[in-house]
Formats: C-alpha cells, structure tokens, sequence
C-alpha cells in the first residue's frame, strides 16, 4: 500500500504514530505531512518518523483569517505533496485541506474524530470524505460514511498492547515514581475551536499548586509560558515521555481535554474544568465518567480545588480495576486503524482493475 498520513497536532502524532510505524515496518510506502504546531514536529521526530512540515499554525497570533491563510497555502502545499507521492490512502484528523487534496489525486480519505465541537470544520470534511471513522458514542450521526467503533482515540497509543509505563525512563529526569506527585495541565484557549471558551482561571492555578504541593512535587504542563514565579513547576521531561509521567502520577488536574483523557485511560485520577463541561459535554467525558468513574468533569473552581485535594489520597488499586475494566470493553484502535486503511487501498484497486 501507499499510504500519507497528515498530522497537524500533537495528539494527532500520538494517535497515528502506531499504524504509521507498522505500515512502516511490513514494506508500505508511507509519506507524513506534518504541521508546526506546539511540540508536534518535536513528537514525531522523537518518534523517529519522517515527515515533512506543510505549515505553521497561525490561528493563536492571527485567529481565524490567519488560520484560513494557513489552510489556503497549506492545501497548496499538501496538494502538491500528494500528487507527488500518489497514495491509495489519506489519513487524517478533520482536516479540509488534506481531505479535499485527497479527492483530486484521487486518495481514498479516511478521516478520525472524535470532538463534536468543531461544527464549520466538519461541514467542510465529512461530506467530502470517504469514510469517517468515530467512537461507537459519538454523538453525531454523519451519514453513510461513518463507521463506528468501540473506543477512545487515546487507546490507539496507551491501550496495555501498544504502551507500558516505564519509571526508568523518568527517573533521568529527576522524577521519583516512588513518591506521590501530581500533574497540571492548562492549554492556551487560542485555537479556533476554543473561541469563546475559558479554563482554569490563574489564581485558582495558584490555589491548586499551594495546596497540591504539601501533597508531593507538582509537574506543570502548559501551552502559553507560565508566569515568573509557576516556571520551578515546569513539565521536567520531555513531550514523549508525558504519558510515562501522567501513569505514574497520582494525580491529574487540568483544563485540557486530551491529556484528561489520557489520564483517564491509564487509570489515573483526572479531574477536568472548563467551559465545555456541562449538559452538552462531550460524549467521551461523559462515558468516562459515568459509565467507568475515571474522570471527574467540574464546572466550579471552588469544588475543583477540594475535589483535587481529596484525590490525591484516592486508592491506585481502585482506580487500576477501573481501567482494566474499561480495557476489557475496548478495542485496540491502531488494529482497527489499519483494518480501515487496508479495506480502503483494497477498494482503490478494485476501482483500478475494473
């Protein structure tokens, strides 16, 4: 097969990294297209894989005219890309200029998502699409190039059969996993998905560090710099090394939605606050937390600062039990992945051969 995959976001390199890194190892052609977006170049260099940066994120300096005049050139850029390497297959997040560039050299496009918020990007992507692949509680029924399957995009990367948890590679970067710690997590609120929308406010930040940190060291991780006086708190290891951290830790806190996840999923405590919480949530926040009690989501910064406090003493059996539970109910999404993309190169060349 030939197959490209477009990544424009860190969590993107986390979800895709498996299956490119397979395709890889049995023979596939496999062209990357990535994005200069926080650490997402960093991740997959990291990673080893090749790839080659089509733009910069412009959205967080221009908002949205400078997003749309990084996706004009960049459809350009990934156009060009793709006629060049000629895949079978496309893969991305929701994403329209790979998802249109994929349509005129004639890709099949294979898109994963898993957020019901971006309503004018999804209007652009899932019509175009060839298929678009979503959790089984998506809440969104796209139309007949949907396909559903039962899991959470973190289980592409932290699912037991593709990440195991290793101290080692911590404890180079002065970080005792014998000892309890906790890790904060605050995004920049400058995407254009985030328009309108808030985190934790900076003193309950400084609330949350005062009373966490008679608990045990606290491990920040942060997308716009920290003010002078939280920079001693900064993430001490590297971006692909996050989710050793975050296993390890006996707590998570944050505005974030991906490392929420994430937390969640490798069974440690999460507690989650910002203005998306709230009857319209998100279907995977709400699975997490109601059906496995994984992830507690809080629209008060108050209660946040208490909940966090109590957690830190949470029983890490408990929550371990919990995990495997939700592990036993899920796939393994980089399998089911690579399931998609090899029905789709098998389509193209039926296409071809009739």
């Amino acid at each position: 097969m030939n197959v490209a995959f477009d990544i424009g976001h860190p969590a993107q390199a986390h979800l895709f990294r498996n299956a490119i890194v397979d395709l890889d190892d049995r023979g596939h052609d496999v062209t990357v297209l990535s994005r200069e977006k926080e650490v997402t170049t960093a991740l997959l260099d990291a990673y080893g894989i090749e790839h080659t940066p089509m733009s910069t994120n412009r959205g967080r300096l221009d908002g949205f005219p400078g997003l749309a005049i990084e996706w004009t050139r960049r459809s350009v850029g990934v156009f060009r890309a793709l006629r060049a390497a000629d895949p079978d297959v496309v893969v991305s997040h929701v994403n329209p200029p790979a998802v249109y560039a994929s349509r005129l050299v004639g890709a099949t496009s294979v898109v994963f998502t898993d957020v019901e918020v971006t309503p004018v990007v999804s209007h652009l992507t899932y019509p175009v699409a060839d298929i678009v692949c979503t959790p089984e509680n998506f809440g969104h029924d796209i139309g007949p190039n949907q396909r559903r399957y039962d899991g959470f995009h973190e289980l592409a990367y932290l699912h037991p059969d593709r990440f195991e948890p290793d101290a080692t590679r911590l404890s180079a970067y002065g970080v005792d996993t014998d000892s309890p710690y906790s890790v904060l997590r605050f995004v920049g609120w400058g995407a254009y998905h985030d328009v309108g929308q808030e985190g934790i406010s900076t003193g309950t930040k400084r609330e949350l560090i005062d009373r966490l940190s008679d608990h045990g060291p606290v491990y920040i991780t942060s997308e716009s710099e920290l003010p002078p006086d939280l920079q001693q708190y900064q993430l001490p290891v590297p971006p692909h090394l996050a989710h050793d951290l975050l296993a390890h830790a006996n707590l998570y806190v944050g505005d974030s939605q991906a490392m929420a996840a994430e937390a969640a999923v490798l069974g440690t405590p999460a507690l989650r606050l910002n203005t998306f919480v709230g009857d319209d949530d998100m279907s995977k926040f709400v699975e997490l937390e109601d059906r496995y009690g994984l992830l507690f989501s809080i629209a008060d910064e108050s209660e946040l600062v208490d909940r966090a406090e109590a957690l830190t003493m949470a029983d890490r059996d408990a929550w371990r039990s919990k995990r495997d539970a939700l592990v036993a109910d899920k796939i393994d999404v980089t399998r089911f992945m690579l399931e998609t993309i090899g029905e789709a190169a098998g389509e193209i060349r039926r296409k071809v051969a009739a």
